[in-house]
């Protein structure tokens, strides 16, 4: 089947400035993209070009076979999009705003009301539905901003950085919105700054740094790039770090101090040690035993994989 989404080689500059260098990505129907990357990455200006809000200098987007720039009316047809910041009025209540958008998207005035009420219970916004929106928290105004783009169930959805500033507990809630969506059927392509958000939601990833695609996959591949799971050491006593490395020394393992905490610095060594674990739970338990048999404490000893923030800092060099 074809990709609902796809895009090739697609640039756009300002000026002098070249902000997309020729990317590339493609998104299958009922899924979610995560769009990753730092800030200036050129991942807001890809979605305006995917959204006919700005027109590519060249490549190729398509939204269910319509070209982004040849055919932008079929195209906003389709999509909805929920930018990064609120677009809904804020002298209108939540009803009027969401009645509003119905009737823009040319819902007779029953439909629009009916597909109001409905939005307003599925955001859990219905005990606000009469105020004016200035009265809102910014969690209420996101979730509300999110309610007004899918009044009419989009094909794609795109949301970019839709949890920037949330509390945890509007962001779980937003993430629940987005599963049901894409449980209905409905693409999403997500931008973000949590790379939580990304691991939780994102069937495939991409990297975008400096205009360009550097990485893409499933979250278990972009782990996989950067590295394999690894046994994590947390020492006791500062004071066994160089007996700990002995032992590992003598076992054939490599390793890396992987930082400072407050108990260490005084010390001015790590606590904390990385073990690569090829054979996973084996490795972890045969480096127990040897330490016990050393008379060395640990604090803790976790089997993990890398993170995406892992993933994020070796393929970027950067932090979110």
């Amino acid at each position: 089947m074809a990709p609902i989404l796809e895009v090739t080689n697609l640039t756009k500059r300002f000026g002098k400035t070249v902000v997309l260098r020729g990317i590339n990505l493609s998104a299958e129907r009922g899924t979610v993209l995560g769009v990753l990357g730092p800030n200036g990455a050129g991942k807001t200006t890809a979605i305006n070009c995917l959204t006919t809000l700005l027109v590519p200098d060249s490549g190729e987007a398509k939204i269910a076979g319509y070209d982004v720039v040849s055919d932008p009316a079929a195209v906003r047809s389709l999509i909805g999009l929920t930018g990064q910041f609120a677009a809904v009025d804020e002298a209108l209540t939540a009803r009027e705003n969401l009645v509003l958008f119905g009737r823009l998207l040319r819902l007779k005035r029953n439909a629009a009301k009916r597909r109001a009420d409905e939005l307003l219970a599925q955001f859990e916004l219905s005990e606000a539905a009469n105020r004016p929106v200035k009265t809102f928290s910014g969690g209420m105004r996101r979730r509300l901003d999110l309610a007004a783009s899918i009044v009419v169930l989009p094909l794609v959805l795109f949301l970019d950085e839709p949890t920037t500033g949330l509390d945890p507990r509007s962001r779980q809630q937003l993430w629940a919105v987005v599963k049901d969506l894409k449980a209905q059927g409905i693409t999403i392509v997500l931008t973000t700054q949590y790379l939580e958000e990304a691991d939780a939601l994102a069937d495939r990833i991409v990297v975008i740094d400096r205009g360009q695609v550097i990485a893409e996959g499933t979250v278990d591949e972009l782990k996989d790039k950067v590295g394999g799971r690894f046994c994590e050491l947390r020492l006791e006593r500062a004071a066994d770090l160089e007996r700990v490395k002995d032992v590992l020394d003598r076992m054939g393992l490599s390793y890396a101090q992987v930082g400072l905490n407050e108990g260490a610095r005084a010390e001015g060594m790590a606590k904390t040690l990385a073990v690569p674990a090829a054979d996973g739970a084996k490795t972890l338990t045969e480096i127990v035993l040897k330490l016990e048999n050393e008379g060395i404490e640990l604090a803790d000893i976790s089997l993990r994989r890398p993170s995406l923030d892992d993933v994020f800092f070796a393929l970027t060099g950067h932090t979110t």
